[in-house]
């Protein structure tokens, strides 16, 4: 059921109402009784629930698998040269 946008001839309130698209329109202001005109409304929104949807969400098992194949293969532990070269820098202290 669409909402529909109504504002008075007499003091202006703008008002919404939900209404079966079978309803006759509203004629009477609910705040002074004065007449009322249905205004020309922006349509509905549209309103996305949930994770969303991506290109790889229907995506094939054999498009994954060659996405996975096509990945690089990771670089080699960084950590262990890393270490390495902690312990051959030497501390220089000197005294006076």
């Amino acid at each position: 059921m669409p909402t529909y946008e109504y504002r008075c001839k007499k003091c202006g309130h703008e008002f919404e109402e939900f209404q079966s698209m079978t309803d006759e329109p509203i004629k009477i202001c609910p705040q002074c009784k004065g007449a009322v005109e249905r205004l020309i409304g922006t349509g509905a929104g549209l309103i996305f629930k949930g994770s969303g949807f991506y290109t790889t969400d229907y995506r094939s098992e054999s498009y994954k698998n060659a996405a996975k194949a096509d990945k690089p293969s990771p670089e080699p532990n960084k950590s262990s040269t890393d270490s390495n070269k902690k312990d051959s820098v030497k501390k220089v202290t000197t005294d006076k």
